[in-house]
């Protein structure tokens, strides 16, 4: 039996390895570099890549360190860093992970992060050390071992001393009995209830493309009862996207549009530049353009005034009835407004919004269907966040919040719960760092990612309910396991007190308890994940 449960450990340990040693085949060891200067290629070592290399990655190759399209289309598959099974299709500037697969086409990909930074080495490093680490319930055991093993050999002792002195009775048969009862408090049962339970959740959750970076933190997934979510890169996109528009003056609406807003980088210009690419329309160009701070781009041609910007830009003007009741409109929907117009008049409407992530309702669906209570922080403005937490199904939002304010809301709202926090970007540091659980995604900022405890390395929330059984389950087998030891303990320890206990029933009680709760935990590897 003790060979028996020798295997089953081995087993969990080599399952565990195994998905390591995958992520560690993802990893090329060399890379093409190409000098752009002379077109030239160059092989070396990954570690030897420097921020900035383009590297070339062909068909059925590895991706060396996480970077940036720069030329190319392909479809990379990710599912060694995300667990997403199905390819990504990837085209110019898009980014990608180090250790994702090249599918098909030639890419050059621009360096973002040297490999020993890279999410693969990252992910790696965190995993191994994660499973090193020990848990709340493991160091408890660990500390009731160092009285309870004291205890079990004077326990011995006294079944050995005490019936003959006392009673005269045989010392052979209570010598026998004194070793019974040292090989069944023998806490080899209860040692194990809770590490290979640990170390199988944790490689299921890390196959599945979640990194957590310790059982502790496993530990306290299992436990959340309420969670926090950042809104802009979390529950939508961040990527804003028009998505109404009302056109007063189609002959100029389109090309004053395109030609201002060709020359700026802010992402409404962006969002409104991908909704112009959707039409045909004249091409105009600007003799002269301006920005105004806080109201907008002004631009002229042919002597007249152009101007692309909020409600301030307009504020001049005399409105009509219909454009009124046109901005009022996209305001209650919560959408960003961005007015086009000329010195006299309105020319037409953009409502920009932020998209929301496709997955946001049904994970946050499934965590109310948990018995999670849902809230949401964000800094943008209270119609947006309703609008936002109505579509996805949050139970409670707070908007227009600084950094500060998102910590202390968490701060208050742990004093009566346990409390996950769930951002990406820097303003989301010091909530996740107030959170009992600090969840990041995982395409956020290096700050979010360090400071967080777990990371959604697919960078969308579809798997965190499922992450979060997983946590239950391993407490749920923790407890059992726990139960078990110590109550086959206590009934062969009961038998003693008659005289009953046998060695087979103390070896039974013993072993056979450590190879129950060994192969319980295993169960947690061989299940397969619920698709969310």
């Amino acid at each position: 039996m003790f060979g028996l449960n020798e295997l089953l450990e081995g087993y969990g340990s080599n399952k565990a390895r195994r998905s390591m040693e995958t992520l560690l085949d993802s990893a090329p060891k060399e890379a093409i570099r190409l000098d752009p200067v002379t077109n030239s290629e160059t092989v070396l070592p990954i570690d030897q890549l420097k921020v900035g290399d383009i590297v070339i990655v062909k068909p059925g190759s590895s991706i060396p360190s996480d970077g940036t399209v720069s030329r190319g289309v392909s479809s990379v598959n990710e599912a060694a860093i995300t667990g997403e099974s199905l390819p990504v299709d990837k085209s110019e500037g898009d980014s990608v992970f180090g250790g994702s697969l090249n599918n098909e086409g030639i890419l050059q990909v621009r360096i973002e992060k040297e490999y020993a930074d890279s999410s693969l080495s990252r992910m790696l490093h965190l995993v191994q050390e994660a499973q090193e680490t020990k848990t709340p319930t493991e160091l408890f055991i660990n500390r009731f071992a160092r009285y309870y093993t004291p205890f079990i050999m004077i326990a011995a002792l006294l079944v050995l001393l005490v019936p003959p002195l006392a009673f005269g009775g045989e010392w052979k048969k209570w010598l026998y009995e004194a070793l019974a009862v040292l090989i069944v408090g023998c806490p080899c049962a209860l040692i194990l209830s809770s590490p290979v339970a640990i170390l199988s959740g944790i490689t299921r959750t890390a196959r599945n493309g979640i990194l957590i970076k310790g059982g502790a933190f496993l530990e306290q997934l299992g436990k959340l009862d309420t969670i926090a979510f950042d809104k802009t890169g979390t529950l939508t996109k961040g990527e804003p996207r028009v998505e109404r528009t009302i056109v007063y003056d189609p002959d100029r609406f389109y090309p004053v549009a395109g030609a201002i807003e060709r020359t700026s980088s802010h992402p409404l210009s962006k969002a409104i530049m991908r909704e112009l690419s959707r039409f045909e329309s004249e091409t105009w160009e600007m003799e002269r353009i301006e920005t105004v701070a806080g109201v907008g781009v002004f631009g002229w041609r042919d002597g007249a005034e152009y101007r692309i910007g909020n409600e301030k830009s307009v504020s001049a003007l005399a409105l009509t009835e219909s454009t009124v009741a046109a901005i009022r409109e996209f305001k209650d929907e919560g959408l960003t407004l961005v007015i086009v117009s000329d010195a006299q008049n309105v020319l037409g409407l953009f409502g920009v919004a932020d998209e929301i992530r496709a997955e946001s309702a049904q994970a946050i669906r499934e965590l109310n269907g948990m018995g999670i209570r849902t809230v949401m922080l964000t800094g943008d403005h209270a119609r947006s966040a309703d609008k936002v937490a109505s579509a996805v199904g949050i139970q409670q939002w707070h908007a227009a919040l600084l950094p500060e304010n998102k910590a202390t809301i968490i701060r208050d709202l742990a004093e009566s719960a346990t409390v996950g926090m769930v951002g990406d970007g820097i303003n989301d540091a010091p909530a996740l760092a107030s959170a009992q659980l600090g969840i990041a995604m995982g395409k956020g900022t290096d700050a979010a990612i360090e400071t967080a405890d777990m990371v959604l390395m697919q960078d969308h929330l579809g798997k965190l309910p499922e992450a979060i059984r997983t946590g239950r389950q391993v407490n749920r087998i923790i407890r059992f396991n726990i139960g078990v030891a110590l109550g086959l303990k206590l009934l062969a320890l009961a038998l003693a007190v008659p005289g009953l206990l046998t060695l087979w029933i103390a070896i039974l009680s013993d072993m056979g308890a450590t190879v129950f709760v060994t192969l319980v935990s295993l169960t947690l590897l061989l299940r397969s994940p619920r698709t969310p």
